[in-house]
C-alpha cells in the first residue's frame, strides 16, 4: 500500500473517531444539563471506545502487517456483540431503586444507544449514525417537553399515623384522599410505637401533582393525626 493510501486511511480513522466523540458528547451534554450521573464525559468515552474497538476489525490490515491478507478473517459482528454485552454492566450501574422510584433507566438507555452509535461511526456507516444521533438528542430533549404536557398518572406514597384510640375508619381515609382528586392504589396497616399508635400506609395516584401538596396542606389541619408523609414518586 502506498504512503498516500495509508494517509487516506489514517484520515478516515480520525474522521470516524471524531464523529463518534462528537456524537457521544452531544448526547452527554443533554444528560449533564439535567444532572444525570452519567453525563458529558461518560457518553463521550462510551461512544469513542465503541468506535475504537470497531476500528480494530475494520482496519485489521494496518495493525496485522506481518500477516497475509488471506489469513485475516474479520468478523465485526462479534466485536459489536461484545461491546453491547459489556456496556450492559455500565448501564446497570446507573439504575437504582429509591423507595417506589426506579431512577436511571433513561440514562442507561442513552448509554446503550451511545455505544451502538459508536459502532456505526467506527465502521463508517455515517448516514444512519447521523440520523440516529439527531433522533436521540431530540428524544432526550424534546420528548421531555411532550411528557410534561401529556396527562399521566402521578403516584405518591402516603403514611398516616394516629394515636391508637383516635384512628379513623378506613372509609374516612378513602374519602379524605378522594376529596383531593386522588385514588388509593393499595393500603397496608400496622401498629407502631409499641402498640401506642396505628399507621396507614398507602400508594395513591392522581393526574396532577398539585393535588399532593393540597392533600398535605389538608393533613396539617387534622388534630388527631400524629405524623404524616406524602412522598411523590419521581422519574
Amino acid at each position: 500500500m502506498t504512503d498516500l493510501g495509508v494517509s487516506e486511511e489514517y484520515l478516515e480513522i480520525a474522521v470516524r473517531l471524531g464523529s463518534a466523540w462528537a456524537a457521544g458528547s452531544l448526547i452527554g451534554l443533554e444528560r449533564s444539563f439535567h444532572g444525570r450521573p452519567a453525563g458529558f464525559r461518560t457518553h463521550a468515552l462510551v461512544c469513542l471506545a465503541s468506535a475504537l474497538l470497531m476500528l480494530l476489525t475494520a482496519y485489521q490490515g494496518l495493525w496485522l502487517k506481518d500477516v497475509s491478507s488471506e489469513s485475516i478473517r474479520a468478523d465485526p459482528t462479534r466485536m459489536a456483540q461484545g461491546i453491547m454485552t459489556g456496556i450492559g454492566f455500565l448501564g446497570a450501574g446507573v439504575i437504582f431503586k429509591e423507595k417506589l422510584t426506579i431512577r436511571g433507566l433513561t440514562t442507561a438507555a442513552s448509554i446503550w444507544m451511545t455505544a451502538a452509535l459508536g459502532i456505526l461511526y467506527g465502521i463508517g456507516f455515517y448516514y444512519p449514525a447521523i440520523l440516529v444521533t439527531g433522533a436521540v438528542v431530540g428524544t432526550l430533549a424534546l420528548f421531555r417537553l411532550i411528557e410534561y404536557w401529556l396527562p399521566s398518572q402521578q403516584y405518591a406514597q402516603v403514611k398516616l399515623r394516629y394515636a391508637r384510640g383516635a384512628v379513623p375508619d378506613e372509609s374516612s381515609v378513602y374519602a379524605l384522599i378522594g376529596e383531593h382528586n386522588a385514588r388509593v392504589a393499595g393500603m397496608s396497616y400496622r401498629l407502631v410505637d409499641s402498640g401506642q399508635a396505628f399507621e396507614y400506609t398507602m400508594v395513591i395516584h392522581t393526574y396532577n401533582k398539585t393535588h399532593f401538596s393540597r392533600l398535605a396542606h389538608r393533613l396539617r389541619e387534622e388534630s388527631d393525626l400524629l405524623e404524616f408523609s406524602v412522598s411523590p414518586v419521581g422519574e
